[in-house]
């Protein structure tokens, strides 16, 4: 384990059950879909996700596409102010189904903000899928189509989701040391 790490709170296994699970769970959701549905990744924490659930996804006219949205800046305090750094480009949004891919839910402001504006473009449909929740930091009424885990309130990095663009890389999900961003 890296030494920046207090405890493994997600091991591999668990994450590789929880997205069979989730993509079951979309199949079930989309099951006889026969418009198109559109996997959006919020770059870049979605990535590892996004790669290992599309795997599983069963719909035979999936599509992926990315956004890079932030509500953070350097640090681990949300700003509160949402920033869309790259937007979908499709002429084609009316007939797609979108369904908003991303690592981990807090404040929800950044989900809540994407599907009104995805709607506002014209989407056919819009539902969010997460691997972790934070539910008691939601500062929103919002709550996720499909969630992997609940998670405590702990800073977590490793697969996918980062401090300061560090750790995505570990094959886990572990809660950061405070002496690394204190």
């Amino acid at each position: 384990m890296n030494k920046d790490i207090l405890k493994v709170l997600v091991d591999e296994e668990t994450i590789k059950s929880t997205v069979r699970r989730l993509a079951d769970e979309i199949n079930t959701a989309y099951k006889g879909h026969s418009k198109r549905l559109i996997l959006l990744g919020i770059l870049k924490g979605s990535v590892v996700f996004m790669g290992d659930l599309m795997k599983y996804v069963e719909s035979s006219i999936v599509e992926i596409d990315f956004m890079k949205v932030s509500s953070y800046g350097s640090g681990t305090v949300s700003r509160g102010n949402i920033n869309i750094h790259l937007d979908i480009q499709r002429k084609d949004i009316a007939d797609c189904d979108i369904l908003v891919i991303e690592d981990i839910i807090d404040s929800g402001r950044t989900l809540s903000y994407l599907v009104d504006y995805l709607r506002l473009k014209g989407a056919k449909s819009v539902k969010t899928c997460t691997l972790l929740d934070k539910p008691s930091r939601r500062e929103v009424d919002f709550t996720p189509d499909f969630v992997g885990l609940e998670v405590p309130d702990e800073f977590v990095v490793g697969y996918g989701l980062d401090y300061d663009e560090k750790y995505r890389n570990l094959p886990y999900i572990g809660v950061l040391s405070p002496e690394v961003y204190c």
